[in-house]
């Protein structure tokens, strides 16, 4: 099972809710996920304890993003296709990728992953410079990525019956 599955599954994400976060308001929305952390975070010199109550929030946000907005009504918008293509890419221990989309998804993670790791330490010290650039890093690395989805997904979509059933909008 790839990480990324097990991420999907941490967040209970079934078809139903994979189609409602293909929806462009959800992805475009969930870039304050990070800004909302750092923010929540940082309040802890503000409000001390309090803090909880942000950080609560954006974890609460995290979680409700994917579910709150409709399907889309159309899977044409790239957010649709990029979320598309991120479970054809969690799912490719199962149906394999093409050669050539193998690499530059894992490179894209570990930029962003390393971005975190700035992230945390800016976070950590309330030094702005790390958190910056560690902000900066997550966002290239994961709308790059996003964007490798779209491309994965228009080269995987009528792969296999799976991958077309997700083209169908309907019952929802």
């Amino acid at each position: 099972m790839t990480l990324e599955r097990r991420i999907a599954k941490t967040f209970a994400l079934d078809n139903k809710t994979w189609l409602r976060h293909a929806n462009p308001w959800s992805v475009i929305l969930r870039n304050t996920v990070l800004p909302a952390l750092v923010f929540a975070f940082w309040s802890r010199i503000w409000i001390s304890w309090w803090a909880i109550i942000p950080v609560a929030t954006a974890f609460l946000w995290i979680w409700i993003n994917p579910r709150i907005f409709p399907a889309p009504q159309s899977l044409d918008h790239w957010s649709s296709k990029a979320v598309l293509g991120e479970r054809v890419w969690l799912n490719r221990d199962v149906i394999p990728v093409p050669v050539y989309h193998r690499t530059v998804p894992n490179i894209l993670s570990v930029i962003a992953a390393l971005g975190m790791v700035f992230v945390f330490w800016g976070v950590l010290t309330l030094d702005i410079w790390p958190t910056v650039l560690g902000m900066v890093l997550v966002y290239c690395g994961k709308l790059w990525f996003l964007d490798r989805m779209v491309w994965l997904w228009e080269d995987m979509k009528d792969a296999n019956e799976e991958y077309r059933s997700w083209q169908v909008l309907s019952g929802l």
